[in-house]
């Protein structure tokens, strides 16, 4: 009893005395922990954002701690990718000295390898994530606000090739050129001083595009589709459990694609010209044990000696395509192949009958190889010189804008348009102009296939212009036509499919699924779409009044037209009676593709998903592209073009690509040997571009540079490691 009562008394002070010490105790400890283990998270943190792509997304406003447990496993994440670009380092020899006063001027630009830098950093309010880090969801919101949030970069972009002066020689080239790009200069950094204290807080400068001091190792890709590989398309590694050769929708690969691809294995042969490849190409270059399986079984294509032989009297069609097509006229009169309709765009890749005759009629087919055309009959078509782009058709958005296409076909059709909610005819509706024809042929569809289609059509206002059986070809024709004005939706008893929310944005389309909803037909005039277009060829150069800025894309066609036909045609060596396919891989407004339209060639126009929108521009003009990210390989085959043309692409993409060397590994796998590649860039990324092409064996034909810009033309050889 007295203990206890001994402690009532004193059990308070003891209890706070111990409170107190034990609390002494821990800011004592705490005091000299603390500032040793916020720095060393610190300077690990740097360390990342120097060398590699952060798993997780930077955010310069909010810094959340770490515990140790983490930045044991994120310094593991980076050790583990610095090991992965050491096994995929290229051989190549000692980089060329930059011209003076250009030493340090590759410190002050931003690494592309950084994908967490500074201009991420700054640009993180907009909720642009990386593709790594971001799902499916926030990549299908992120593409039409990746691109808005570029606006000022696609002002530049029009700024550099918006000079309409003529050009008499590289030299005069070159100085148009360097002109702009100072002014595009001044505007990053003008940029970059109204990135507020976060840039001044971050000084740290990161590498240059390409290290001038790396080498590199190459090695041939060992891949299941060998000579034929897509990467994001084809399955790289067979298994005993997975049996397709091709994802249902479009996956790249965990690491890097930094391989090459190998040679056909009996080698590859010179291409035959066009026009000559109308008619025959090269067997080898095209060769496989089921493309050798499916020739046995058809009459339209004949295997004779080294060639493979396209008689112009067979065709998938009975009754030839001329028949058929003819039969299209006489069921749409309002159809005339050549003026109204310029751009088509055929589902699915048969014979090239239907692009090859349409051409003859000045019409430009893109034909859509499908994931399933294990016959590589896509391949064949690039191989003959028509326009093909190969991709998953099922559950996400083409990449095309909406409303582009004057027709879209689809032959011997066996899609189930009815099926997945009707999403694939939704998207045939949004990609398909105001006015525009959507025609299929069948054989012997199903009669609950016909009613369900019926069904869909009418849902969605489609008027159906015939449903005819040709006679002699015994194939079902319909022909349908998408309605002009926004006034008949209103009038339907079913409000489904429903129209689409004002904030969606119809042409977003880099990995953006599908939408069960329509999309309002454009009525304001500042909206593309609204107008048919002139004919062919007028069209050519005839702006509508959406474009906003006439006189600037004007100026953009003069600019060009100089530049091809006073260097391009004659100037660099080029023997342009071997090109026929040929690639601009960052096409503004479609300037280079119609000052070549007078040659023999066909383009594809590429709009990189982080530029300015201006693929509905390219279009309208009568010419044909696609959105893409450069970080990813392209939808094609293995030399598939002739030449390719890259304006500032390099430098524009900078902070996106982990790597950059994957956009020139890329180069290398869809361009054909001894072909050309034309380059226009800073001289900081030329130089060492041009050791890396080097050490692929490539020819360097032509070097200029003046002003700290410069051309650099290149062609392709036969060499695999």
């Amino acid at each position: 009893r007295q203990v206890k009562r001994s402690y009532q008394s004193y059990g308070f002070c003891v209890k706070l005395s111990a409170v107190v010490v034990l609390g002494l105790c821990f800011i004592f400890v705490w005091s000299i922990f603390s500032s040793f283990s916020v720095n060393s998270r610190r300077e690990s943190f740097d360390d990342i954002l120097a060398e590699s792509v952060s798993d997780v997304p930077v955010h310069p406003s909010k810094k959340e701690p770490r515990d140790k447990d983490q930045e044991r496993e994120l310094e593991h994440r980076f050790n583990s990718r610095l090991g992965d670009k050491d096994d995929n380092a290229l051989n190549v020899s000692a980089p060329m000295k930059p011209e003076k006063g250009q030493e340090n001027d590759g410190d002050s630009k931003l690494s592309k390898r950084g994908g967490g830098g500074e201009k991420n950093q700054e640009n993180d309010g907009d909720s642009k994530l990386s593709k790594k880090d971001s799902g499916e969801k926030n990549r299908e919101n992120g593409g039409s606000e990746e691109r808005e949030d570029n606006d000022k970069e696609g002002e530049e972009a029009d700024e550099e090739n918006s000079d309409g002066k003529s050009d008499e020689s590289l030299e005069e080239d070159s100085d148009s050129i360097n002109t702009e790009d100072s002014n595009i200069e001044a505007d990053e950094q003008e940029e970059g001083d109204n990135g507020g204290g976060l840039r001044k807080a971050n000084k740290k400068k990161l590498g240059p595009v390409f290290d001038p001091k790396r080498r590199y190792i190459w090695k041939s890709c060992n891949t299941r589709s060998k000579h034929n590989y897509i990467p994001c398309i084809d399955i790289e590694i067979a298994t005993t459990k997975l049996h397709s050769y091709r994802h249902r929708e479009r996956s790249c690969p965990k690491l890097d694609f930094t391989c090459l691809v190998p040679l056909p294995r009996d080698g590859y042969g010179g291409p035959v010209a066009w026009p000559e490849s109308k008619t025959k190409i090269m067997y080898r270059n095209v060769a496989h044990p089921k493309l050798a399986a499916y020739v046995k079984t058809q009459d339209w294509l004949v295997e004779s000696g080294e060639y493979l032989v396209f008689p112009q009297n067979q065709s998938l069609f009975k009754g030839g395509i001329q028949h058929y097509l003819e039969s299209i006229e006489e069921m749409a009169p309002d159809i005339e192949w050549g003026k109204n309709i310029r751009i088509v765009l055929d589902i699915g890749c048969k014979d090239s009958s239907f692009s090859a005759y349409l051409l003859e009629k000045d019409v430009l087919t893109l034909t859509l190889g499908l994931k399933d055309d294990l016959v590589d009959l896509a391949q064949l078509a690039l191989e003959r010189g028509y326009p093909t782009l190969v991709t998953p058709f099922a559950n996400r958005r083409l990449p095309f804008p909406s409303g582009v296409f004057d027709a879209i076909h689809c032959g011997e059709c066996s899609i189930s348009w009815h099926s997945n909610g009707g999403k694939l005819i939704l998207e045939m509706n949004r990609i398909l102009r105001p006015g525009g024809y959507f025609i299929m042929s069948t054989k012997h569809n199903s009669i609950e296939g016909e009613e369900a289609l019926s069904t869909l059509t009418s849902s969605i206002c489609w008027n159906i212009l015939a449903d005819k059986t040709d006679d002699v070809s015994d194939i079902g024709v319909k022909i349908y036509q998408k309605p002009e004005s926004n006034g008949i939706y209103n009038l339907r008893r079913k409000k489904f499919p429903p129209l689409c929310k004002e904030n969606e944005n119809p042409d977003a389309t880099w990995y953006v699924s599908m939408k069960t909803c329509l999309h309002p037909i454009p009525e304001a005039i500042e909206q593309h779409g609204t107008e048919w277009p002139a004919e062919w060829p007028k069209r050519l150069h005839t702006f509508p009044d959406w474009t906003n800025n006439r006189e600037k894309l004007i100026a953009d066609s003069e600019h060009w037209k100089a530049i091809v036909n006073n260097s391009y045609l004659e100037g660099i060596g080029i023997d342009w009676s071997t090109i026929r396919n040929v690639m601009d891989m960052k096409a503004v407004n479609g300037g280079f593709a119609a000052a070549l339209s007078e040659q023999k060639v066909w383009v594809m126009n590429v709009v990189p998903v982080h530029a300015p929108d201006t693929l509905p521009i390219i279009f309208e003009r009568g010419l044909i592209g696609v959105y893409h990210d450069w970080c990813e390989s392209i939808g094609s085959y293995p030399r598939s073009y002739d030449l390719l043309h890259a304006d500032h692409l390099f430098s524009r993409l900078k902070n996106r690509c982990k790597q950059a060397i994957v956009i020139v590994v890329e180069m290398d796998r869809i361009l054909r040997p001894n072909g050309w590649a034309i380059i226009r860039d800073k001289v900081e990324i030329l130089n060492p571009l041009e050791e890396i092409l080097r050490s692929l064996h490539w020819e360097i034909r032509m070097t200029f540079a003046q002003n700290r810009e410069g051309i650099l033309c290149a062609q392709k050889t036969v060499w695999r490691p």
